[in-house]
């Protein structure tokens, strides 16, 4: 396994990190994936064997319970923290009450505290803010990111789906105040979705952040189960279901043709291709 620094810090994460949203099943993320806690641990356990050490999460996902999964199978499966480097994300909508979403102070320590109970840990080593928040000023938000770090609960910031020149107000806003900056961008990013690639990849490689790209797959489009003459994988796939993240097929179409030629002068798979 090859191993990066995360941005401009000292901490090591596997090229390769897993990702949780199919854990649980609850709510509209059933139609993603349902995998149980036996799932999880046999997924986990696998990806610790082959050298992954980068664990990705979201307090939203399937209600909590994807976090609630991870924190039993880790315990159970007797993997130090340590040995792990488990990412999280806050600010989409956990529950009915109207300050339970958003980016503010307050949402950003209820959220926090969640995650650690459902995690089962002390703390979290990178938090990501998913999504934008309209109504809070983005000083309220870095001012709440930076009491949790404080706090000790979390070790590094992340922003996810967030506009160019908003993460950058954000940093300026940060190293203006002292206070601790994104050192992680998640982001859409696969052959069939390359918009990041005018404004956030640049902005990234400029402050030395990390690129960490969500569905390189495209939600299993560029997997190789799809091909224009089925138009479908006749109803194995959970974009039967749930097609998303939406891709321009004719063009996607002609992204996997040439990869199927490269995979087979290469006796890889397609979607070996496609995460290369």
């Amino acid at each position: 396994m090859k191993y990066n620094n995360l941005g401009n810090t000292g901490l090591l994460v596997s090229e390769l990190c897993l990702g949780a949203m199919t854990f649980g099943g609850k709510g509209v993320w059933a139609s993603i994936g349902k995998l149980p806690l036996e799932g999880a641990k046999e997924l986990l356990s696998t990806a610790v064997d082959h050298g992954i050490n980068f664990f990705d999460n979201a307090n939203a996902y399937s209600e909590g319970e994807s976090e609630r999964l991870m924190g039993k199978a880790f315990k159970q499966l007797g993997i130090s923290k340590n040995d792990t480097v488990i990412s999280t994300k806050l600010r989409i909508r956990m529950g009915k009450g109207v300050n339970q979403v958003g980016l503010s102070r307050a949402h950003i320590s209820d959220a926090v505290n969640a995650s650690l109970r459902r995690l089962q840990s002390n703390h979290i080593d990178l938090l990501y803010i998913h999504g934008v928040d309209s109504l809070t000023p983005l000083e309220e938000t870095m001012r709440g990111l930076e009491d949790v770090v404080r706090s000790g609960k979390v070790r590094y910031l992340g922003v996810c789906n967030h506009p160019a020149w908003m993460v950058a107000k954000a940093n300026g806003i940060a190293d203006k105040m002292g206070w601790t900056k994104f050192v992680a961008m998640q982001y859409y990013y696969s052959l069939a979705g390359r918009d990041i690639e005018h404004e956030i990849i640049p902005y990234a490689s400029s402050e030395n952040l990390s690129i960490l790209p969500w569905s390189p797959l495209a939600g299993g489009f560029l997997s190789g189960k799809y091909d224009r003459i089925t138009e479908n994988t006749g109803g194995d796939s959970r974009r039967d279901d749930f097609d998303f993240p939406p891709v321009d097929r004719p063009q996607a179409y002609d992204i996997i043709d040439v990869m199927k030629k490269i995979a087979e002068g290469k006796n890889a798979s397609v979607a070996q291709v496609a995460l290369r």
